[in-house]
């Protein structure tokens, strides 16, 4: 599984569309395909990862 996964089934905010999310790693960024809205993603700091 990898971190695009969890974006499967999930709509944007801004345009409601379904499945049009995708994860840019690099930037740590999610991106709608269809309105261009961005949202910035950061780890949790302390968050153990197993």
């Amino acid at each position: 599984m990898t971190l695009a996964h969890f974006l499967d089934g999930l709509r944007c905010a801004s345009c409601r569309a379904l499945n049009v999310l995708w994860l840019d790693t690099v930037r740590g960024l999610v991106e709608c395909s269809e309105c261009g809205q961005t949202a910035l993603t950061f780890p949790e700091i302390g968050e153990e990862v197993r």
